[in-house]
Parts: structure tokens; C-alpha cells; sequence
């Protein structure tokens, strides 16, 4: 018999054996050394794949850029009646451009459309275009040049725009880059592991309701077990009960069931909570806050200063870009029912919420 000492006791090596979790460094899309630097999303066709095949990400980007444009904008008589004669492809109106601008920069990083103008400059048209199809390029200086379109169809040639021919609207372009970034490039994680519980739940659901069963036959006749089986899976299908001789010895039969661990389901629960915050969203806009009332509307008051941001963005880019001044209606505001809710308790209340607090720029 071995002699079994503690002295001798061999310690594990997890330092060296077990690799420790590295973010990937990254640089910018920046300026080259070159005179043209150019760019040209090549992730559009995965990302849109994402929007489409994904649910959630879907719901969740839609739903964003209905809190940013869709409750309308307001103009002067004079930008009002250019903006509504607008027809993108032809039975858009201007807030369905809009839309489709703000959800596409989202998806991909940047979209565009084309600027219309008669000959005497005035906006005629915004087309949007696909942005897998434009080609960024900028000078030395960082600045763009132009915008070239890659034509679809073989043996065409490239379309060459001026920057003042393209509206251009980018997501989250920072430091040098020449192009904005999708949000979907920091979810894809996120994204890919939800999809993939859900499948395995999926599965494991299914089984639940049609389990699988070992049947245990007493015989080895391959005519009787076909006959067993053609009768057994024609009665699963139609939902009939099956009849058997009682016979212990003919036919003996094994249930499995899988139960579904609350570890995968706090683990799916999380992701989706990971996947809403990353995004910039309340749940409570869902209807699947897990809070309570006040805790809700804090959530909420405090995306009210999101959505504001991004407002402000696409305004100026209107203003910058087509000369036409607008305002987005924004999102109905959380305050003044919070300020109700205070007045209510009277001195007990400690938020003492003032309007310069919920106003970027302008708080203490």
C-alpha cells in the first residue's frame, strides 16, 4: 500500500495553464500616409444580418430611433413645405428618410443619401443608399473629399459625389476615425451568446413537450419492431392514445426529461439586461422594468438626456448639411410627473429635482 503523505502534496499551475481574459487592442480608421485615405463598410451585410435575424437587436434599434424622430419635428412654413415635397424613392415622406437614416447609421455606422437640388440649389430630394455601396475618402487632413459609389451591377462605373452632394449622418465617430461605428460592433458578444441560449432553450423545450422515449421491445424481429414503430410514431403525430396487449415482457418504455437549470436562465436574464444597457435603453419602455414605479421613472428621466443628445446631433447635421433648420419633438419628459410625485411627499422628499438638472449642460 502506497505511503500517503501531505508533505508530498503537488500544487496546480493555473498561472501558466489557464490564459487570462485579453481584450484585442485596436487602432483607429484614421488618416493614411497616402494622399486619399478611403473606407468602405464591409460589415454592412453581417451587421444587417444581425438586425434582421435577431429580434431583440431589431426591436431594440427600431424602437431608438422612434424615441429620437419619431414623434415628429417642427419647421418654419417655408423649410415645412420643402421637407414634406421630399419623396425619397418615391413614396417616402421626409420623417420615413429620417427614420431610415437613423436606424441605418445605427445598424452600419453611417448612412447616406443623396442630395437632390434644382439648378438653382434648392432641395428637391434625399435618396437614401445602400452603405456597403459608399466610399469614404478624405485628404491628409482628415477632411472628405469626396464620396464614391460602388455600383452594384457588373462592369459600371464608380459615381463620384461632392461632400456637399451627400447627406451623411455617423454613429459615434470619435479620435480620427473617418466613419462612424456601428453599435452591433461592441454587441456582437452579447448578441451571439443570447441567440445561442435561446437556441439551446429552444431545444431543450421542445424535448419537453414531445420527450424522448426508449421503448424496450421484446423481441428482435426486424418485421415487428418496423410494425411497432410505423404504429408508435403515426400515434405520436396524431395525438392518439396507443393500446397495448398487457404483457410486461413485450414492451417496457423510458421517459427522459431535461429540466432546465435557473443558472441558463439567470444567465439569459443577465445577457439581456447586459444587451439593454450597452445599447443605451430603459427596459421600462418595454413594459419589462424589473423595478419598482420610482425606480422605473428614475430610469427612464435619466435616458431622457440620450435621447436629447441625439437629437441635437441629427439637427445640426440638417442644418449643417441641407441649410434647413428643424426641431425634433422629443420624447415625452419624466419630470414633471417626478416634481408631482415630490410635491406630494412634501418635506420627506429628498430629490429636490430642478429643471437645470435634467438639462445637459446646463446642471450644476
Amino acid at each position: 500500500m502506497p505511503e500517503l503523505k501531505i508533505a508530498n502534496t503537488a500544487l496546480s499551475d493555473m498561472t501558466n495553464n489557464v490564459d487570462d481574459v485579453v481584450v484585442d487592442s485596436l487602432n483607429t480608421d484614421g488618416v493614411g500616409a497616402q494622399d486619399e485615405t478611403e473606407y468602405t463598410n464591409t460589415n454592412w451585410a453581417k451587421y444587417w444580418g444581425y438586425f434582421n435575424e435577431i429580434p431583440e437587436l431589431k426591436s431594440a434599434m427600431l424602437m431608438k430611433a422612434i424615441w429620437n424622430v419619431g414623434k415628429g419635428w417642427k419647421a418654419s412654413p417655408e423649410f415645412t413645405t420643402i421637407l414634406e415635397n421630399l419623396q425619397g424613392w418615391g413614396k417616402d415622406t421626409f420623417d420615413d428618410i429620417l427614420f431610415n437614416m437613423e436606424v441605418t447609421r445605427r445598424i452600419g455606422g453611417d448612412s447616406f443619401a443623396e442630395i437632390i437640388r434644382d439648378e438653382k440649389g434648392r432641395l428637391q430630394n434625399l435618396k437614401p443608399l445602400d452603405p456597403s455601396s459608399i466610399k469614404i475618402v478624405v485628404n491628409r487632413k482628415g477632411q472628405i473629399i469626396k464620396y464614391v459609389q460602388i455600383s452594384k451591377l457588373p462592369k459600371s462605373k464608380e459615381i463620384v459625389f461632392k461632400p456637399e452632394e451627400i447627406f451623411h449622418l455617423s454613429n459615434n465617430r470619435l479620435a480620427d476615425q473617418i466613419h462612424g461605428i456601428s453599435d452591433i460592433m461592441s454587441l456582437e458578444k452579447t448578441i451571439l451568446a443570447e441567440n445561442e441560449t435561446f437556441t439551446d432553450l429552444k431545444s431543450i423545450m421542445h424535448k419537453q413537450a414531445r420527450p424522448l422515449i426508449f421503448f424496450k421491445l421484446g423481441t428482435d424481429d426486424p418485421t415487428k419492431i418496423a410494425a411497432f414503430i410505423a404504429k408508435m410514431d403515426e400515434a405520436t403525430n396524431k395525438g392518439e392514445n396507443v393500446y397495448i396487449p398487457d404483457d410486461d415482457n413485450s414492451v417496457k418504455t423510458e421517459v427522459v426529461q431535461v429540466n432546465v437549470s435557473q443558472m441558463v436562465l439567470a444567465w439569459r436574464n443577465d445577457l439581456m439586461n447586459r444587451f439593454y444597457r450597452a445599447l443605451g435603453l430603459p427596459l421600462v419602455i418595454f413594459g419589462a422594468a424589473n423595478s419598482t414605479e420610482s425606480g422605473s421613472k428614475m430610469e427612464y428621466l435619466a435616458h431622457e438626456q440620450v435621447f436629447e443628445k441625439d437629437q441635437r446631433y441629427i439637427e445640426k447635421q440638417i442644418w449643417n448639411q441641407l441649410f434647413i433648420r428643424i426641431d425634433l419633438i422629443p420624447p415625452t419628459s419624466m419630470l414633471e410627473n417626478l416634481q408631482t410625485d415630490q410635491a406630494k411627499d412634501g418635506a420627506a422628499s429628498q430629490m429636490n429635482i430642478q429643471p437645470s438638472d435634467v438639462t445637459a449642460g446646463v446642471g450644476k
